[in-house]
């Protein structure tokens, strides 16, 4: 995918404005879907491929991307109403400040991070977006099944994403399918999967699903 601008479309119908809801002190996201259906979650949607190439494939789900860079949301934008994609949507923000005001329980069918930035020196690490209450989070909003992917090509994050997710006993770990080889070169997760595997680094993946049954009592107390 290209990185060319198209100032000129009009990406309202995907690309939501904080703006409208900043007077608000709660939004239900969800509503803005015209249709009820299961809902995807993307955190750190970026340059927009895997909303396209998800959206296009389980055209009877919705998918929303939270995006920090408002640069990369309207450029994802752009791409999926050039596309005629209906089942996406995109918030051009911060998910850490998003989500607990704007996502209600146990009504998100998966959630998706790929690629998360590292922050690698140590004074930044703070700025990780998959942290504790970041978990959290995701267990609170995910329904009964319901799934978090991960995929990064840092073996230290994924390493301390997993212990975060083990301190998590409502989240259980899933088999993954071994990634296959791409059928065209747009045939990827994330544009940083498409480099990252072009230069032959290991991506490390998991995916984590949220318990259907009730947790043991010790184990809701000692939370």
């Amino acid at each position: 995918m290209t990185s060319r601008r198209h100032p000129e479309l009009d990406v309202s119908p995907v690309l939501l404005d904080p703006e409208a809801h900043r007077t608000v002190p709660s939004v239900n996201l969800l509503r803005l879907f015209d249709a009820e259906r299961p809902v995807e979650l993307e955190v750190g949607s970026g340059k927009g491929l895997f909303l396209i190439n998800a959206a296009q494939a389980a055209p009877e789900h919705h998918f929303l991307g939270v995006e920090l860079s408002r640069k990369y949301a309207r450029l994802a934008a752009e791409r999926i109403i050039r596309r005629g994609i209906a089942n996406v949507r995109i918030w051009p923000g911060d998910a850490r400040s998003l989500l607990a005001r704007a996502v209600p329980d146990a009504s998100v069918h998966a959630v998706h991070v790929y690629f998360p930035d590292p922050w690698w020196k140590k004074r930044h690490k703070k700025r990780r977006v998959v942290t504790s209450a970041l978990v959290a989070e995701i267990v609170r909003l995910l329904e009964p099944g319901g799934r978090f992917h991960i995929a990064t090509d840092v073996e230290e994050y994924f390493g301390v994403i997993g212990d975060l997710v083990a301190a998590e006993p409502a989240l259980v770990a899933t088999a993954i399918p071994e990634p296959r080889q791409p059928a065209h070169d747009l045939d990827y997760l994330t544009n940083f999967e498409r480099k990252f595997r072009l230069e032959g680094r290991v991506i490390h993946r998991a995916c984590y699903e949220k318990r259907r049954d009730e947790l043991p009592t010790e184990s809701k107390e000692g939370s």
